[in-house]
Protein backbone atom coordinates (compact mmCIF):
# COMPACT_ATOMS: atom_id res chain seq x y z
CA UNK A 1 0.00 0.00 0.00
CA UNK A 2 1.47 3.28 -0.91
CA UNK A 3 2.10 5.26 2.19
CA UNK A 4 1.92 8.23 0.32
CA UNK A 5 -1.86 8.19 -0.17
CA UNK A 6 -3.67 10.29 1.55
CA UNK A 7 -6.77 8.72 4.24
CA UNK A 8 -9.63 12.06 4.83
CA UNK A 9 -11.10 10.69 8.12
CA UNK A 10 -14.46 11.39 8.48
CA UNK A 11 -15.23 12.25 12.72
CA UNK A 12 -18.23 13.43 13.87
CA UNK A 13 -18.77 16.58 15.45
CA UNK A 14 -17.71 16.96 19.12
CA UNK A 15 -20.90 16.26 21.32
CA UNK A 16 -22.86 19.27 22.92
CA UNK A 17 -21.60 19.90 26.71
CA UNK A 18 -23.83 18.01 28.96
CA UNK A 19 -26.31 20.45 30.80
CA UNK A 20 -24.88 21.35 33.90
CA UNK A 21 -28.70 22.09 35.64
CA UNK A 22 -31.32 20.08 33.69
CA UNK A 23 -34.39 20.86 37.04
CA UNK A 24 -35.06 24.08 38.97
CA UNK A 25 -37.11 24.72 41.72
CA UNK A 26 -36.91 28.30 43.07
CA UNK A 27 -37.59 28.91 47.10
CA UNK A 28 -38.88 32.03 48.55
CA UNK A 29 -38.45 32.71 52.40
CA UNK A 30 -38.14 29.64 54.96
CA UNK A 31 -41.91 29.24 54.37
CA UNK A 32 -41.33 27.48 51.25
CA UNK A 33 -37.63 26.41 51.54
CA UNK A 34 -37.64 24.35 54.54
CA UNK A 35 -40.18 21.89 54.10
CA UNK A 36 -38.59 21.22 50.74
CA UNK A 37 -35.16 20.69 52.60
CA UNK A 38 -37.14 18.49 55.36
CA UNK A 39 -38.75 16.58 52.13
CA UNK A 40 -34.95 16.37 50.82
CA UNK A 41 -33.94 14.29 53.90
CA UNK A 42 -36.87 12.44 53.38
CA UNK A 43 -36.12 11.46 50.31
CA UNK A 44 -31.84 10.44 50.57
CA UNK A 45 -31.63 6.95 50.41
CA UNK A 46 -27.81 6.89 50.54
CA UNK A 47 -26.06 10.02 51.53
CA UNK A 48 -26.16 13.42 52.52
CA UNK A 49 -23.48 16.33 52.52
CA UNK A 50 -23.92 19.84 53.62
CA UNK A 51 -22.12 22.77 54.75
CA UNK A 52 -23.68 25.93 56.37
CA UNK A 53 -22.65 28.90 58.10
CA UNK A 54 -25.51 28.25 61.12
CA UNK A 55 -27.26 24.37 61.53
CA UNK A 56 -29.15 24.72 64.68
CA UNK A 57 -31.42 21.38 65.63
CA UNK A 58 -33.68 22.71 67.76
CA UNK A 59 -35.26 24.09 64.46
CA UNK A 60 -39.36 22.93 64.44
CA UNK A 61 -40.00 20.92 61.67
CA UNK A 62 -42.77 23.11 59.10
CA UNK A 63 -44.24 20.41 56.78
CA UNK A 64 -46.58 17.52 57.37
CA UNK A 65 -44.00 14.30 56.15
CA UNK A 66 -41.66 15.20 58.63
CA UNK A 67 -43.65 16.78 61.44
CA UNK A 68 -45.12 12.55 61.46
CA UNK A 69 -41.79 11.96 62.86
CA UNK A 70 -41.02 14.32 65.33
CA UNK A 71 -41.23 18.01 66.00
CA UNK A 72 -37.48 19.80 65.45
CA UNK A 73 -34.66 18.60 62.91
CA UNK A 74 -33.19 16.51 65.81
CA UNK A 75 -36.11 14.21 64.98
CA UNK A 76 -35.47 14.54 61.45
CA UNK A 77 -31.75 14.03 61.78
CA UNK A 78 -32.18 10.67 63.81
CA UNK A 79 -34.62 9.64 61.88
CA UNK A 80 -32.52 10.08 58.43
CA UNK A 81 -29.64 8.32 60.21
CA UNK A 82 -31.57 5.56 61.60
CA UNK A 83 -32.59 4.81 58.22
CA UNK A 84 -29.26 3.99 57.70
CA UNK A 85 -28.63 7.30 55.17
CA UNK A 86 -24.69 8.37 56.07
CA UNK A 87 -24.81 11.95 56.87
CA UNK A 88 -21.79 14.76 56.58
CA UNK A 89 -22.41 18.12 57.99
CA UNK A 90 -20.23 21.30 58.21
CA UNK A 91 -20.59 23.81 60.72
CA UNK A 92 -18.79 26.86 60.37
CA UNK A 93 -16.88 27.81 63.36
CA UNK A 94 -16.13 31.91 64.18
CA UNK A 95 -13.28 34.19 65.78
CA UNK A 96 -14.00 33.52 69.43
CA UNK A 97 -13.20 37.21 70.07
CA UNK A 98 -14.59 39.23 67.01
CA UNK A 99 -17.56 36.81 66.92
CA UNK A 100 -18.27 35.01 70.73
CA UNK A 101 -22.05 34.81 70.21
CA UNK A 102 -21.25 32.93 66.96
CA UNK A 103 -18.96 31.23 68.12
CA UNK A 104 -21.18 29.60 70.85
CA UNK A 105 -23.54 29.11 68.13
CA UNK A 106 -21.70 26.71 66.52
CA UNK A 107 -20.63 24.98 69.37
CA UNK A 108 -24.13 24.72 70.49
CA UNK A 109 -24.63 22.99 67.47
CA UNK A 110 -22.04 20.41 68.67
CA UNK A 111 -23.29 19.53 71.60
CA UNK A 112 -26.90 19.08 70.34
CA UNK A 113 -25.12 16.54 67.83
CA UNK A 114 -23.48 15.00 70.78
CA UNK A 115 -26.67 14.64 72.33
CA UNK A 116 -28.33 12.81 68.91
CA UNK A 117 -25.06 10.32 69.39
CA UNK A 118 -26.15 9.13 72.64
CA UNK A 119 -29.81 8.59 71.06
CA UNK A 120 -29.02 6.76 67.96
CA UNK A 121 -27.86 3.66 67.16
CA UNK A 122 -24.08 3.17 67.80
CA UNK A 123 -23.36 2.42 64.10
CA UNK A 124 -24.90 5.04 61.92
CA UNK A 125 -23.12 7.46 59.63
CA UNK A 126 -22.53 10.58 61.04
CA UNK A 127 -19.57 13.06 60.06
CA UNK A 128 -19.60 16.54 61.91
CA UNK A 129 -17.10 19.15 61.96
CA UNK A 130 -17.59 22.35 63.75
CA UNK A 131 -14.96 24.19 61.13
CA UNK A 132 -12.84 27.82 61.44
CA UNK A 133 -11.47 29.28 58.62
CA UNK A 134 -7.97 28.62 58.48
CA UNK A 135 -6.56 31.90 57.57
CA UNK A 136 -4.78 33.70 59.98
CA UNK A 137 -4.12 37.59 60.32
CA UNK A 138 -0.19 38.80 60.33
CA UNK A 139 1.61 39.61 63.48
CA UNK A 140 1.44 43.56 62.49
CA UNK A 141 -2.38 43.27 61.87
CA UNK A 142 -2.42 41.56 65.09
CA UNK A 143 -0.83 44.29 67.09
CA UNK A 144 -2.31 47.07 64.96
CA UNK A 145 -6.05 45.48 65.75
CA UNK A 146 -5.32 45.11 69.53
CA UNK A 147 -7.28 47.82 71.17
CA UNK A 148 -10.39 46.75 69.47
CA UNK A 149 -9.77 43.18 70.47
CA UNK A 150 -9.38 44.45 73.80
CA UNK A 151 -12.57 46.19 73.77
CA UNK A 152 -14.07 43.04 72.78
CA UNK A 153 -12.70 41.37 75.04
CA UNK A 154 -14.15 44.03 78.00
CA UNK A 155 -17.35 43.43 76.34
CA UNK A 156 -17.48 39.77 77.01
CA UNK A 157 -16.16 39.83 80.56
CA UNK A 158 -18.90 42.23 81.62
CA UNK A 159 -21.35 39.89 79.85
CA UNK A 160 -20.04 36.98 82.39
CA UNK A 161 -20.52 39.36 85.06
CA UNK A 162 -24.10 38.92 84.41
CA UNK A 163 -24.34 35.60 83.86
CA UNK A 164 -25.82 33.42 86.44
CA UNK A 165 -23.81 30.22 87.76
CA UNK A 166 -25.62 27.73 84.86
CA UNK A 167 -25.38 30.41 82.19
CA UNK A 168 -21.45 30.05 82.87
CA UNK A 169 -21.34 26.88 82.67
CA UNK A 170 -22.97 26.46 79.56
CA UNK A 171 -20.64 29.19 77.78
CA UNK A 172 -18.34 27.97 79.06
CA UNK A 173 -19.44 23.95 77.30
CA UNK A 174 -20.01 26.24 74.00
CA UNK A 175 -16.85 28.57 73.90
CA UNK A 176 -14.15 26.42 73.55
CA UNK A 177 -11.73 28.69 71.87
CA UNK A 178 -12.42 31.60 73.55
CA UNK A 179 -11.79 29.91 77.08
CA UNK A 180 -8.60 28.97 76.12
CA UNK A 181 -7.52 32.60 76.16
CA UNK A 182 -8.91 33.68 79.38
CA UNK A 183 -9.77 32.37 83.16
CA UNK A 184 -11.57 33.12 85.82
CA UNK A 185 -9.84 34.99 89.44
CA UNK A 186 -10.74 34.41 92.66
CA UNK A 187 -13.32 37.12 92.19
CA UNK A 188 -15.54 35.45 89.65
CA UNK A 189 -14.06 38.11 87.16
CA UNK A 190 -13.59 36.78 83.17
CA UNK A 191 -9.91 37.77 82.86
CA UNK A 192 -7.92 38.21 79.68
CA UNK A 193 -4.39 38.30 80.16
CA UNK A 194 -2.11 40.92 77.97
CA UNK A 195 -0.80 39.11 74.56
CA UNK A 196 -1.46 38.74 71.31
CA UNK A 197 -4.05 36.49 69.82
CA UNK A 198 -4.91 34.98 66.82
CA UNK A 199 -7.36 36.82 64.30
CA UNK A 200 -9.92 34.84 61.97
CA UNK A 201 -10.89 37.55 59.29
CA UNK A 202 -12.80 34.96 56.93
CA UNK A 203 -15.55 32.24 57.06
CA UNK A 204 -17.24 29.25 55.52
CA UNK A 205 -19.99 31.35 54.48
CA UNK A 206 -21.97 28.89 52.25
CA UNK A 207 -25.53 27.13 52.65
CA UNK A 208 -25.98 23.93 50.74
CA UNK A 209 -26.65 20.03 50.90
CA UNK A 210 -25.78 17.59 48.38
CA UNK A 211 -28.25 14.44 48.16
CA UNK A 212 -27.09 11.10 46.74
CA UNK A 213 -24.80 13.18 44.59
CA UNK A 214 -28.42 13.83 42.18
CA UNK A 215 -29.58 16.76 44.11
CA UNK A 216 -28.65 20.40 45.47
CA UNK A 217 -30.06 22.49 47.87
CA UNK A 218 -28.21 25.89 47.90
CA UNK A 219 -28.82 29.30 48.30
CA UNK A 220 -28.99 31.94 51.30
CA UNK A 221 -30.24 30.32 54.30
CA UNK A 222 -29.46 28.79 57.15
CA UNK A 223 -31.08 26.82 59.57
CA UNK A 224 -32.39 28.42 62.41
CA UNK A 225 -35.76 30.16 64.03
CA UNK A 226 -34.51 33.55 63.41
CA UNK A 227 -34.35 32.77 59.25
CA UNK A 228 -38.45 31.47 59.59
CA UNK A 229 -40.35 33.81 57.99
CA UNK A 230 -43.36 33.85 55.39
CA UNK A 231 -44.18 35.28 51.75
CA UNK A 232 -46.25 38.06 53.92
CA UNK A 233 -43.74 39.15 56.46
CA UNK A 234 -46.50 40.16 58.48
CA UNK A 235 -44.11 39.96 61.51
CA UNK A 236 -42.51 42.48 64.08
CA UNK A 237 -39.17 43.52 61.68
CA UNK A 238 -36.73 42.13 63.57
CA UNK A 239 -38.09 38.82 63.09
CA UNK A 240 -38.36 39.44 59.33
CA UNK A 241 -36.51 37.65 56.86
CA UNK A 242 -36.19 37.66 53.16
CA UNK A 243 -34.60 34.82 51.20
CA UNK A 244 -34.20 32.77 48.07
CA UNK A 245 -33.08 28.83 47.63
CA UNK A 246 -33.06 26.81 44.84
CA UNK A 247 -32.84 22.73 44.16
CA UNK A 248 -31.73 22.06 40.73
CA UNK A 249 -30.48 18.73 39.48
CA UNK A 250 -28.30 17.58 37.28
CA UNK A 251 -24.36 17.10 36.64
CA UNK A 252 -23.91 20.20 38.51
CA UNK A 253 -24.35 17.59 41.65
CA UNK A 254 -21.49 16.31 41.27
CA UNK A 255 -19.65 19.02 41.11
CA UNK A 256 -21.38 20.44 44.15
CA UNK A 257 -20.30 17.15 46.16
CA UNK A 258 -16.82 17.57 44.90
CA UNK A 259 -16.66 20.58 46.10
CA UNK A 260 -17.97 19.77 50.15
CA UNK A 261 -15.54 16.81 50.21
CA UNK A 262 -12.47 18.68 49.15
CA UNK A 263 -12.93 22.67 50.52
CA UNK A 264 -11.46 21.98 53.66
CA UNK A 265 -8.15 20.95 52.15
CA UNK A 266 -8.37 23.55 49.69
CA UNK A 267 -8.71 26.27 52.75
CA UNK A 268 -5.82 24.66 54.65
CA UNK A 269 -3.81 24.53 52.14
CA UNK A 270 -3.10 20.97 51.91
CA UNK A 271 -4.96 20.09 48.34
CA UNK A 272 -6.30 22.26 45.62
CA UNK A 273 -9.31 23.44 44.57
CA UNK A 274 -11.46 21.48 42.52
CA UNK A 275 -11.72 22.05 39.21
CA UNK A 276 -14.07 24.45 38.03
CA UNK A 277 -17.43 22.96 36.77
CA UNK A 278 -20.25 24.62 34.63
CA UNK A 279 -22.86 25.96 36.37
CA UNK A 280 -21.26 25.58 40.04
CA UNK A 281 -19.89 28.81 41.26
CA UNK A 282 -17.54 29.11 44.44
CA UNK A 283 -15.33 31.59 46.49
CA UNK A 284 -12.25 29.94 48.17
CA UNK A 285 -9.35 31.64 50.24
CA UNK A 286 -6.44 30.02 52.18
CA UNK A 287 -3.75 31.21 54.61
CA UNK A 288 -0.75 32.89 54.03
CA UNK A 289 2.11 32.02 54.38
CA UNK A 290 5.07 33.98 55.79
CA UNK A 291 2.68 36.83 55.65
CA UNK A 292 3.08 39.13 58.48
CA UNK A 293 1.86 42.04 57.44
CA UNK A 294 -1.15 41.26 55.91
CA UNK A 295 -4.63 40.65 57.18
CA UNK A 296 -6.52 39.37 54.18
CA UNK A 297 -6.54 35.47 53.55
CA UNK A 298 -4.77 34.69 49.76
CA UNK A 299 -8.01 34.44 47.32
CA UNK A 300 -8.05 30.60 45.41
CA UNK A 301 -11.13 30.93 43.73
CA UNK A 302 -13.75 33.73 42.74
CA UNK A 303 -15.81 32.14 39.94
CA UNK A 304 -19.31 34.14 41.91
CA UNK A 305 -17.14 37.25 41.29
CA UNK A 306 -15.57 36.37 37.35
CA UNK A 307 -19.31 35.10 36.65
CA UNK A 308 -20.81 38.53 37.93
CA UNK A 309 -17.83 40.30 35.37
CA UNK A 310 -18.93 38.42 32.52
CA UNK A 311 -22.50 38.88 32.80
CA UNK A 312 -22.43 42.24 33.71
CA UNK A 313 -20.31 42.81 29.83
CA UNK A 314 -23.06 40.37 27.90
CA UNK A 315 -26.05 42.29 29.08
CA UNK A 316 -27.60 44.98 26.82
CA UNK A 317 -31.05 45.63 29.16
CA UNK A 318 -31.55 44.56 32.72
CA UNK A 319 -29.90 43.84 35.59
CA UNK A 320 -31.55 42.92 38.66
CA UNK A 321 -29.38 42.55 42.09
CA UNK A 322 -30.96 41.58 45.33
CA UNK A 323 -28.69 41.52 47.82
CA UNK A 324 -27.83 41.99 51.79
CA UNK A 325 -24.82 43.91 50.96
CA UNK A 326 -23.85 45.69 48.04
CA UNK A 327 -20.06 47.03 49.11
CA UNK A 328 -17.88 45.38 46.26
CA UNK A 329 -16.26 48.82 44.81
CA UNK A 330 -14.84 46.55 41.73
CA UNK A 331 -18.14 45.26 40.88
CA UNK A 332 -20.06 48.70 40.51
CA UNK A 333 -17.02 50.11 38.76
CA UNK A 334 -17.46 47.22 36.24
CA UNK A 335 -21.09 48.05 36.14
CA UNK A 336 -20.68 51.59 35.84
CA UNK A 337 -18.64 50.93 33.19
CA UNK A 338 -21.26 48.90 31.47
CA UNK A 339 -23.62 51.40 31.96
CA UNK A 340 -21.38 54.00 29.74
CA UNK A 341 -20.73 51.15 26.90
CA UNK A 342 -24.39 50.84 26.66
CA UNK A 343 -26.97 53.65 27.05
CA UNK A 344 -29.92 50.95 26.86
CA UNK A 345 -28.94 49.28 30.45
CA UNK A 346 -31.16 49.54 33.07
CA UNK A 347 -30.63 48.57 36.82
CA UNK A 348 -33.02 47.64 39.49
CA UNK A 349 -31.33 46.87 43.01
CA UNK A 350 -33.16 45.44 46.12
CA UNK A 351 -31.21 46.10 49.39
CA UNK A 352 -32.33 46.48 52.93
CA UNK A 353 -33.22 49.30 54.31
CA UNK A 354 -30.24 48.72 56.71
CA UNK A 355 -27.88 45.93 57.68
CA UNK A 356 -29.16 43.93 60.63
CA UNK A 357 -27.25 44.73 63.27
CA UNK A 358 -27.48 48.70 62.50
CA UNK A 359 -31.04 48.46 62.20
CA UNK A 360 -32.62 46.20 64.92
CA UNK A 361 -29.32 46.66 67.65
CA UNK A 362 -28.79 50.17 66.62
CA UNK A 363 -25.29 49.39 66.18
CA UNK A 364 -23.08 52.16 65.80
CA UNK A 365 -19.63 50.43 65.61
CA UNK A 366 -16.59 50.65 63.01
CA UNK A 367 -17.71 47.52 61.25
CA UNK A 368 -21.01 48.87 61.16
CA UNK A 369 -20.59 52.72 59.76
CA UNK A 370 -16.88 51.56 57.30
CA UNK A 371 -19.87 48.78 55.72
CA UNK A 372 -22.36 51.79 55.36
CA UNK A 373 -19.38 53.73 53.96
CA UNK A 374 -18.77 51.01 51.06
CA UNK A 375 -22.17 50.74 50.15
CA UNK A 376 -22.38 54.71 49.86
CA UNK A 377 -19.51 54.92 47.84
CA UNK A 378 -20.94 51.85 45.54
CA UNK A 379 -24.12 53.36 44.74
CA UNK A 380 -22.47 56.72 44.15
CA UNK A 381 -20.03 55.48 41.66
CA UNK A 382 -23.21 53.28 40.01
CA UNK A 383 -25.66 56.57 39.92
CA UNK A 384 -22.24 58.11 38.18
CA UNK A 385 -22.59 55.18 35.57
CA UNK A 386 -26.34 55.13 35.23
CA UNK A 387 -27.72 58.54 36.41
CA UNK A 388 -31.05 58.57 37.92
CA UNK A 389 -33.26 57.95 35.18
CA UNK A 390 -31.61 54.19 34.01
CA UNK A 391 -31.11 52.90 38.00
CA UNK A 392 -34.01 52.30 40.50
CA UNK A 393 -32.58 51.27 44.25
CA UNK A 394 -35.39 49.86 46.40
CA UNK A 395 -36.03 48.52 49.62
CA UNK A 396 -39.01 46.46 51.19
CA UNK A 397 -41.41 47.77 53.71
CA UNK A 398 -44.24 46.17 55.34
CA UNK A 399 -48.25 47.72 54.36
CA UNK A 400 -48.89 48.90 57.45
CA UNK A 401 -47.68 52.11 59.38
CA UNK A 402 -44.80 52.16 62.52
CA UNK A 403 -44.31 55.45 64.00
CA UNK A 404 -40.29 55.07 64.55
CA UNK A 405 -37.28 57.25 63.61
CA UNK A 406 -35.02 54.11 63.58
CA UNK A 407 -33.19 52.16 61.12
CA UNK A 408 -35.75 49.73 61.28
CA UNK A 409 -38.48 51.93 59.68
CA UNK A 410 -38.27 53.52 56.46
CA UNK A 411 -40.66 55.58 54.80
CA UNK A 412 -42.99 54.99 58.24
CA UNK A 413 -43.09 51.29 57.58
CA UNK A 414 -40.92 48.65 59.05
CA UNK A 415 -38.49 46.84 56.67
CA UNK A 416 -38.54 43.55 55.66
CA UNK A 417 -35.25 42.29 56.04
CA UNK A 418 -33.69 41.14 52.35
CA UNK A 419 -30.97 38.29 52.84
CA UNK A 420 -31.62 36.95 49.39
CA UNK A 421 -28.35 36.51 46.90
CA UNK A 422 -29.94 36.62 43.19
CA UNK A 423 -28.62 38.07 40.54
CA UNK A 424 -30.33 38.09 37.42
CA UNK A 425 -28.64 39.19 33.54
CA UNK A 426 -31.31 39.99 30.89
CA UNK A 427 -32.59 36.74 29.64
CA UNK A 428 -29.44 34.49 29.45
CA UNK A 429 -28.17 33.96 32.82
CA UNK A 430 -28.53 34.76 36.48
CA UNK A 431 -27.16 33.15 39.90
CA UNK A 432 -28.54 31.99 43.43
CA UNK A 433 -25.62 31.74 45.63
CA UNK A 434 -24.64 32.51 49.30
CA UNK A 435 -22.58 35.50 48.30
CA UNK A 436 -23.17 38.88 48.55
CA UNK A 437 -21.97 41.76 46.64
CA UNK A 438 -19.33 42.37 49.14
CA UNK A 439 -15.60 41.70 48.79
CA UNK A 440 -15.94 39.48 52.37
CA UNK A 441 -18.35 37.34 50.30
CA UNK A 442 -16.28 37.44 46.58
CA UNK A 443 -12.78 37.50 47.76
CA UNK A 444 -12.61 35.78 51.11
CA UNK A 445 -15.15 33.71 52.55
CA UNK A 446 -16.30 30.16 51.79
CA UNK A 447 -19.00 30.48 49.03
CA UNK A 448 -21.42 28.18 46.44
CA UNK A 449 -24.14 28.88 44.57
CA UNK A 450 -24.95 27.96 40.56
CA UNK A 451 -25.19 29.73 37.19
CA UNK A 452 -28.28 29.45 35.52
CA UNK A 453 -28.21 29.73 31.51
CA UNK A 454 -31.35 27.76 30.36
CA UNK A 455 -33.80 30.92 29.07
CA UNK A 456 -36.42 28.86 30.85
CA UNK A 457 -34.57 28.48 34.30
CA UNK A 458 -33.72 32.48 33.83
CA UNK A 459 -37.71 33.32 33.01
CA UNK A 460 -38.21 31.40 35.86
CA UNK A 461 -36.54 32.68 38.65
CA UNK A 462 -37.00 35.97 37.30
CA UNK A 463 -40.55 35.83 37.77
CA UNK A 464 -40.67 34.16 41.18
CA UNK A 465 -38.15 36.75 42.88
CA UNK A 466 -38.80 39.93 41.18
CA UNK A 467 -42.72 38.75 41.45
CA UNK A 468 -42.96 38.39 45.41
CA UNK A 469 -42.12 41.99 45.52
CA UNK A 470 -44.90 43.07 43.41
CA UNK A 471 -48.80 43.74 43.62
CA UNK A 472 -50.77 40.90 42.79
CA UNK A 473 -51.81 42.15 39.38
CA UNK A 474 -48.49 43.04 37.98
CA UNK A 475 -48.50 41.96 34.23
CA UNK A 476 -45.80 40.54 32.30
CA UNK A 477 -44.71 44.03 31.24
CA UNK A 478 -43.13 44.18 35.25
CA UNK A 479 -40.71 41.24 34.11
CA UNK A 480 -39.72 42.10 30.59
CA UNK A 481 -36.35 43.29 30.44
CA UNK A 482 -37.30 45.30 27.67
CA UNK A 483 -39.98 47.31 29.97
CA UNK A 484 -39.53 45.88 33.30
CA UNK A 485 -37.72 49.17 34.45
CA UNK A 486 -39.84 51.28 33.57
CA UNK A 487 -42.79 50.02 35.48
CA UNK A 488 -40.91 49.17 38.22
CA UNK A 489 -39.79 53.09 38.71
CA UNK A 490 -43.04 53.92 38.66
CA UNK A 491 -44.20 51.49 41.29
CA UNK A 492 -41.07 52.22 43.69
CA UNK A 493 -42.27 56.41 43.19
CA UNK A 494 -45.90 55.87 44.11
CA UNK A 495 -45.07 53.66 47.12
CA UNK A 496 -42.97 56.35 48.34
CA UNK A 497 -45.12 59.29 47.55
CA UNK A 498 -48.02 57.04 49.21
CA UNK A 499 -49.43 56.12 53.11
CA UNK A 500 -48.22 52.28 54.06
CA UNK A 501 -52.11 51.40 53.65
CA UNK A 502 -52.49 52.64 50.06
CA UNK A 503 -49.03 51.06 48.44
CA UNK A 504 -48.76 47.97 45.94
CA UNK A 505 -46.79 45.65 46.56
CA UNK A 506 -43.78 45.94 49.18
CA UNK A 507 -41.42 48.50 47.82
CA UNK A 508 -40.43 52.08 48.32
CA UNK A 509 -36.85 54.02 47.99
CA UNK A 510 -33.64 53.25 49.65
CA UNK A 511 -32.72 55.90 52.04
CA UNK A 512 -28.98 56.12 51.11
CA UNK A 513 -28.51 59.41 52.91
CA UNK A 514 -29.85 57.94 56.64
CA UNK A 515 -26.44 55.37 55.58
CA UNK A 516 -24.81 58.59 54.64
CA UNK A 517 -24.94 60.12 58.25
CA UNK A 518 -23.05 57.25 59.85
CA UNK A 519 -21.14 56.23 56.58
CA UNK A 520 -17.29 56.45 58.13
CA UNK A 521 -14.40 55.55 55.78
CA UNK A 522 -11.57 53.63 57.48
CA UNK A 523 -8.31 54.43 55.87
CA UNK A 524 -5.75 50.94 55.86
CA UNK A 525 -8.59 48.73 56.20
CA UNK A 526 -9.33 46.27 53.68
CA UNK A 527 -12.63 46.67 51.94
CA UNK A 528 -12.97 42.84 52.21
CA UNK A 529 -12.96 43.35 55.45
CA UNK A 530 -16.77 44.23 55.90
Amino acid sequence: MDSSFDVTVQTAPPPEPEEPIESLKVYLTAEEAFPAFEQAFLDAEREISGSFRVFDLNTRLRSPQARKIGETWFDLLSHTLERGVAVRLVVSDFDPVAAPDLHQLAWSTQRQVADLRDRVKRDVKLEFTVALHDACAGAVPRLFFYPMVRHKMNKVAQMWLAMSQREREQFRSETPRLQKLCYENNNGKLCFPLRLVDLHPATHHQKMAVFDRKTVYVGGLDLNERRYDTKQHRRPAPRTWHDVQAIVTGPVAEAAQKHLDGFLDTVAGTAPPAEPARGFLRTLSRARRRAPMRIAPKTAVREVERAHYMAIRRSRQLIYLETQFLRHFPLARALARRARECPDLRLIVVLPAAPEDVAFSSSRGLDARFGEYQQVRSLSRLRAGFGSDRMVVASPVQPRERDSDGRDTLEEAPLIYVHSKVSVFDGFGATVTSANLNGRSLRWDTEAGIYLNRPEHVAELRRRVMGHWLPKDAGDAFFDPATAFDHWRRLVEFNSASPPEKRRGFLVRYDSDAAREVATPAPGMPEEIV
